[in-house]
């Protein structure tokens, strides 16, 4: 990990996670005594969502991808090289087989940190994830791939432009002195 230019360095961490049809049922309210009543729908078709947060600016990029491999993660890596090439990404992230391939395409720009194994309460994009299940996913049934697709691809560029509440989700204590240590 080598910051040869002396780039800003930008302070990421980096999720994936899959969305589709299968129903995510949840408890919702319903004016008494009404009984709510909620699809089901047990498909299993998927569609993977790379994402990456900087905790300290709010920024959130992603990408979606038939499936989750070394392949689709090389080519997440160049789009943030790509979108962020006036800085040294420092991504944190877990320590997925596509994560740790030797064939993994990694831009100069870029250096991977990875987290403790099992560990995912120590990545604040699962907060990402928990917010897009909860507000775009639970109680709906989807017609087709496609339908739950874009319904992932518009939560994210919703949550995506609210940088000051992504930071608040995501810019924990521990990260937070981080930023005050550089």
């Amino acid at each position: 990990m080598k910051n040869e230019n002396n780039l800003p360095v930008r302070l990421i961490f980096q999720d994936e996670a899959r969305f589709g049809r299968m129903s995510d049922s949840r408890a919702c309210w319903a004016p008494a005594p009404l009984r709510p009543m909620v699809g089901l729908a047990l498909v299993r078709e998927f569609r993977y969502e790379y994402a990456a947060i900087s905790p300290w600016s709010g920024d959130l990029d992603y990408m979606t991808s038939e499936k989750m491999n070394t392949k689709n993660m090389s080519q997440f890596l160049k789009q943030i090289a790509e979108k962020h090439e006036q800085d040294f990404t420092v991504m944190v992230l877990d320590g997925a087989p596509s994560h740790r391939s030797k064939e993994l395409e990694i831009p100069e720009n870029v250096a991977l940190v990875f987290l403790p194994p099992y560990s995912p309460e120590l990545n604040p994009v699962e907060q990402l994830w928990n917010r897009l299940r909860r507000d775009y996913f639970a109680n709906r049934v989807f017609n087709s791939l496609d339908a739950a697709t874009l319904q992932a691809e518009r939560g994210l560029e919703h949550l995506a432009a609210n940088k000051q509440a992504l930071k608040s989700l995501t810019n924990w204590p521990w990260i937070n002195t981080i930023l005050n240590a550089k």
